[in-house]
């Protein structure tokens, strides 16, 4: 089982008020932890599928309109909770010329591809020059591509986010910033600037947060942080439940409580400010967990995949 390197920002690592990742909802995201040792019989280091749908080495292609690009391995801050841990730290670093030109010809060769989504690790990990190169070479395959850029980096090390970087990324056509916050402590001043530089540059940002025991799991944590991205400017998109990631059973929110926790969200919020509750089935994709759920059994959630068959999601205590 691939190991998970253990990494944070000076910066992140300075919004925590301890670092006991038992007491404080942001050393809980960075912080090792004894339970990452246990690993439940339905775990994996790749829980939703990646090496399942890999066409070239760096490419994913799941969903029949986009694909995505492993462009590096590395983060500003290493997630406790990461999903993609058979990659992360472990994939060989950033992406290497054969590897964008394999990836390019595959996309070639699959016109439905519609959406090139840049992720790792971190896209942001890798140099101005470096980024614009494979966004470059992207766009020379089809200029009709969205590109979503799938990053932390705002969060975790916002000085990153330059006026040259926000430029490079809004003078590349339809260009979206997938960004991921869990916590309002994360929605500081510098935060706010980096997501304004983006939006100034002509990038909309989106957000996506997991549900995680002890850092958000409850009603007034997630209005916080929802309220706050909106007036940041930023759309918050998918609240995913936890993948089922080797030794992350301890973050893990039961199902239930995750449907509880929108209903009282859906009394207190706008639309615009309430996300997507998700969750990715193991062996079929993405789904919206409210309107995907078709019955709870004695061990399992059983909801119905993107493909209409039936998946099941393990109920935990």
């Amino acid at each position: 089982m691939p190991h998970l390197p253990s990494g944070v920002s000076r910066y992140y690592a300075g919004l925590a008020r301890s670092q006991d990742p038992d007491a404080d909802p942001i050393a809980a995201q960075f912080v090792a932890r004894d339970q990452e040792r246990i690993i439940l019989p339905y775990e994996s280091a790749d829980p939703i599928g990646d090496s399942r749908y890999l066409v070239t080495q760096r490419l994913v292609h799941h969903y029949r309109d986009r694909a995505l690009l492993l462009v590096s391995d590395r983060c500003a801050t290493y997630c406790r909770y990461c999903f993609r841990r058979h990659f992360t730290g472990n994939g060989g670093g950033q992406i290497t010329p054969p590897q964008l030109e394999a990836a390019c010809e595959y996309l070639t060769r699959t016109p439905a591809i519609r959406e090139v989504l840049l992720s790792g690790g971190d896209p942001l990990m890798l140099s101005d020059q470096d980024l614009g190169r494979v966004i470059s070479r992207l766009l020379s395959v089809d200029p009709g591509y969205v590109l979503r850029v799938c990053t932390r980096i705002p969060v975790v090390h916002p000085a990153r986010v330059t006026e040259d970087l926000a430029s490079l990324l809004g003078s590349a056509g339809s260009v979206w910033a997938v960004i991921h916050t869990n916590h309002p402590r994360e929605l500081t001043d510098q935060f706010r600037a980096a997501v304004k530089r983006l939006m100034r540059a002509g990038v909309a940002v989106l957000n996506q947060s997991v549900l995680l025991r002890g850092v958000n799991d409850n009603a007034d944590t997630l209005e916080e942080l929802f309220r706050g991205l909106v007036k940041a400017g930023v759309k918050p998109y998918y609240l995913f439940q936890g993948d089922l990631a080797a030794g992350t059973s301890h973050f893990r929110v039961s199902i239930e409580k995750g449907i509880s926790l929108m209903r009282e969200l859906r009394s207190r919020l706008s639309g615009m400010a309430l996300p997507t509750y998700a969750v990715d089935v193991p062996g079929g994709g993405k789904v919206p967990v409210e309107s995907s759920l078709l019955r709870v059994e004695a061990d399992a959630y059983v909801l119905r995949g993107p493909d209409d068959g039936e998946y099941r999601y393990p109920r935990e205590e």
